[in-house]
Parts: C-alpha cells; sequence; structure tokens
C-alpha cells in the first residue's frame, strides 16, 4: 500500500484517512484528522495503550484531543489574548468564555492534516496554520513525523516555520492507560523534577516555579499519580539532548518518556466522560480513564517573561522533539 487508508468523512466533506506504522514489535495507527494517534498497541497485548475512537464523531465529541497533538500553543493562555511585537491578539476562548486552551477552536487537534513520506516505520504529517486563524499572527507551516524505531519506542517530532513572528509550543496529547483497569489510579509517575508551576482556579501558573519538595507534586520518587493532578513540571535543560521527563509503571508495564522541551504537562484525566461513545476497544471512558503525559514548553508563556520564551520568528525552524518506550 502506499497511500493511506479511507477512515471517515471530515465535516467540510474531505476525507479523514489513516496509517499503521510497525517495528520493534509494536503498531501505531495514526489518522490525519488532529495528526492523531488513534491506538498504540504492543507485542502480546490484545488491547490499546493509548485510549482512541472509533471514527471521527468520537474526536468531534467527547474525544477530543485524545492522541492529537495540540497547537500551535498547547495548554492555556490567559485571558485568550497575547501581544507580540506590541501588537495585541484576541483568541478564541474556548474554556469558560475567560481562557485559551489548546489554541481555540481551530487548533491542530481540529484540522484534517495531509500525510507525507509514508513508510512501515514512520509517517510525516504537514498542515498550515493560516494568519488569524483562531487569533494567532502569521501562516504557519507544522509538521509531525511519527516513527517507531527498532525497540518499538513512539518517535513524535514537531516542527514549525512562520512568516510572521508568532508563539509556538505544540505537544503530543496522548491518553495512556497501561493496566487495562477503567480507572487509571493504580499507576505508579515517577518525575524528576525539582520544581512545579503552581496554577491558580483557570489553571493559568501564577509565579515562578515552586520546589515539589514536601508537597502533593514531589513524584521524584514514584508514588500513585494522585487524584486532581493537572500540572507543569519544569524540567532540566540538557540543550537539544533528549532527557526523562516522566516514567508511568502499571500492570508490569512501563511508560518512559524522554524529550527536548523543558516541561511535562500530567493530567490525570479527571473529567473524561464519554458517555456511551466506545473506544477503540469497545468500551467507553470515564473519570481518570487515562493519563495525558503532554512533553511542551511552560503554560502562558507570552504573559510569562521569566519563562522559556516560545516565540518563533521568520526565517527559524522550531524543533519539538519526544519519544515514548514501553517496557515489560
Amino acid at each position: 500500500m502506499t497511500s493511506a487508508q479511507f477512515f471517515d468523512k471530515a465535516p467540510d466533506g474531505q476525507n479523514v484517512t489513516r496509517w499503521t506504522i510497525h517495528n520493534g514489535g509494536n503498531t501505531a495507527a495514526i489518522l490525519s484528522w488532529g495528526a492523531t494517534v488513534q491506538e498504540f498497541r504492543v507485542a502480546g497485548s490484545d488491547r490499546s495503550l493509548m485510549l482512541g475512537g472509533q471514527d471521527l464523531s468520537a474526536y468531534l465529541g467527547p474525544m477530543r484531543y485524545f492522541g492529537a497533538v495540540v497547537g500551535p500553543v498547547a495548554n492555556r493562555i490567559a485571558g485568550g489574548q497575547m501581544t507580540v511585537g506590541g501588537v495585541s491578539f484576541d483568541l478564541d476562548k474556548n474554556e469558560a468564555g475567560r481562557t485559551t486552551l489548546h489554541s481555540g477552536n481551530s487548533g491542530f487537534s481540529d484540522c484534517n492534516w495531509a500525510f507525507a513520506n509514508l513508510s512501515d516505520t514512520s509517517c510525516q504529517l504537514r498542515h498550515m496554520h493560516r494568519d488569524g486563524q483562531g487569533g494567532f499572527p502569521g501562516n504557519l507551516l507544522a509538521t509531525v513525523t511519527y516513527s517507531l524505531d527498532d525497540e518499538g519506542a513512539l518517535e513524535v517530532t514537531i516542527t514549525g516555520q512562520t512568516d510572521a513572528p508568532t508563539y509556538f509550543s505544540p505537544a503530543f496529547h496522548g491518553y495512556w492507560n497501561l493496566s487495562g483497569i477503567p480507572d487509571a489510579s493504580d499507576h505508579m509517575l515517577t518525575v524528576p523534577a525539582e520544581t512545579y508551576l503552581p496554577v491558580d482556579a483557570d489553571q493559568i501558573p501564577i509565579g515562578a516555579p515552586q520546589p515539589v519538595a514536601q508537597t502533593a507534586f514531589d513524584y521524584r520518587v514514584a508514588r500513585h499519580v494522585g487524584a486532581v493532578l493537572d500540572h507543569n513540571f519544569c524540567l532540566a535543560a540538557t540543550g537539544d539532548l533528549l532527557h526523562r521527563a516522566c516514567t508511568v509503571a502499571a500492570g508490569g508495564v512501563s511508560l518512559t518518556v524522554t524529550t527536548d522541551q523543558p516541561g511535562v504537562q500530567i493530567y490525570k484525566g479527571r473529567h473524561i466522560d464519554t458517555g456511551l461513545v466506545g473506544g477503540v476497544d469497545g468500551h467507553p471512558y470515564g473519570p481518570c480513564a487515562g493519563i495525558a503525559v503532554e512533553p511542551q514548553f511552560w503554560p502562558d508563556t507570552p504573559h510569562q517573561p521569566t519563562y522559556p520564551s516560545s516565540l518563533l520568528t521568520p526565517g527559524a525552524v522550531s524543533v519539538h522533539r519526544s519519544r515514548f518506550q514501553i517496557t515489560h
């Protein structure tokens, strides 16, 4: 096969397509809609370790963001507004009318990408996020490359180029469930971060990173993921090299995530509720059905001048790399 298979019809009538990659005994199915990983299966398992939907209606409804690439700016922007080069831009306020979450209502996860460079072990998707879309300045060309290496690890590389200054901090938004139990509270989490970002009631960071020591956010030693986790952990910078973001373990399976990004958002998934809509393995998902592990820039960087900046300028290429490895 030299082209992606038909999966479903997009709301505008375009074909949503699917490509499956294999290596190291593992398989991953990729959808053009949202550059989404629909499922991730390992050798010897009869279920997907990643939550996903059976058809497009799931992704247009209760499974929005599941396995997608979110952006151009992942996470939240306070007040649905940002300033670039002294010019103020009003963005989609798609979260309680107060904040911009994952770039609003026409972000990367809500668009049909185009497949390119298909092979048995990798594929690339491309998308042009047009100037003014969701309120963001600049025509932004984004690519996502998914590959499975010889160890069966899923490698995700996201790039961006723009013709006008804009913010670019995307993230892969996969929900993982390693044990198959409906509530992933049995999962053990380790995050080698010394600091995290406290947030306000709108999940907006409220200042400088704070030590995890003697707080509920100290995961330097493995422990259960907890009930209300939805925070960014600040990782040690190592330049372009991949560094460990976290390890999640359950059911005799371990997921190790490495990245070149300065942070990782861990979300327990407490608001998941797909109702009667079944996932790729047939059953619906309820609260805490999966844990989102999102390597990314720190949130709300347009309003946080002391944070690492995600500003992208013309002529530059922004590259974001992460790797997700399963071991038994």
